[in-house]
């Protein structure tokens, strides 16, 4: 659903869509958030006449990447955060597109964004008076969401590595599958996002203040940061999935060495009892009444003298 906010300076409201449009003076500030499967970011264009037409096209994109594009006094402005936690579809990182120039900011998203309802609360607060307070805000509220989704990436990372070969192989390389899954997820937008703040809080805009140019750099650092852990992540999760490929391999090895040694236990044992086993005549002992227990007990002395050696040798150990 679009919504509407207006600032006269002091104090901030929400008003409808069609309030907005029928207004015939502009507030001081305003910032109106369409829903992109709407015709209503269309409907807000028709007030911004001086709009260029490449920045409305890309508010109405549904694919896009974070970036940062100053237009004359105005800047187009595409920021990717977490969704909202009951939304499956797409991807994790959802996407919304800001048209700020003097005096008005309009997003657009196709998706919920958990960012949002913060940044709204703090506009409704009087804590936003201008397109740069607004950028600034939803780019903090953005970081600080992430800032612990990767922590907790490198943290389950660490509880894989400390834990190898407690847990089933298979069931820990799926958990490092997804973990290196999500984080490469995660660094496609996060890297570009860095860019895009760094190079706004650079923009010669004059809705851009000291402190809104200070608070994007700030959060371009901290995307700095969760990039350099994000890829220290999939770094890491690549030898974790080497090191279990190893451990699986070593303990197939192991089990056909214990294959190999009971084979080997049975290999004289099976050749004694085939030879004596023959159905002609001569077999010695054929028919004395101790025979068989003899033919047992000497398979049993075999059997032990074999396994003694290989236990004195140490083969199970290897």
């Amino acid at each position: 659903m679009s919504r509407v906010f207006i600032s006269d300076g002091a104090h901030a409201r929400e008003i409808s869509l069609d309030e907005f449009c029928a207004q015939t003076e502009d507030a001081s500030f305003s910032w109106v958030h369409a829903d992109g499967w709407q015709e209503d970011a269309r409907a807000v264009a028709s007030r911004c006449d001086h709009m260029p037409q490449a920045a409305l096209s890309a508010l109405l994109a549904q694919e896009t990447r974070p970036r940062c594009t100053i237009m004359g006094e105005g800047a187009l402005v595409n920021l990717r955060g977490l969704g909202v936690r009951d939304d499956p579809t797409g991807d994790a990182l959802v996407s919304i597109r800001l048209w700020a120039e003097h005096a008005r900011v309009i997003s657009v998203s196709y998706r919920p964004l958990a960012a949002l309802e913060p940044v709204i609360a703090r506009m409704l607060a009087g804590a936003i008076q201008d397109p740069g307070d607004l950028i600034a805000e939803l780019s903090r509220q953005i970081t600080e969401a992430l800032d612990p989704e990767i922590a907790e990436l490198g943290d389950g990372l660490d509880e894989i590595e400390s834990g190898m070969g407690e847990s089933s192989a298979s069931e820990v390389r799926r958990q490092v599958s997804e973990i290196r899954a999500t984080a490469i997820g995660y660094r496609r937008f996060i890297a570009p996002q860095r860019q895009a703040l760094e190079r706004l809080s650079m923009a010669e805009a004059a809705w851009l203040q000291p402190d809104d140019r200070l608070h994007l750099q700030e959060a371009a650092d901290r995307c700095a940061r969760m990039t350099e852990e994000l890829e220290s992540v999939r770094e890491r999760s690549a030898l974790a999935h080497e090191e279990l490929t190893d451990l699986r391999a070593e303990q197939m090895n192991r089990q056909a060495l214990i294959i190999s040694v009971v084979a080997l236990v049975f290999l004289p044992l099976t050749f004694l009892t085939g030879l004596l086993g023959m159905n002609v005549d001569g077999i010695p002992y054929a028919h004395a009444p101790w025979a068989f227990w003899g033919v047992v007990g000497v398979c049993a002395v075999m059997a032990a003298a074999i396994g003694g050696w290989f236990f004195a040798t140490h083969w199970l150990r290897r």
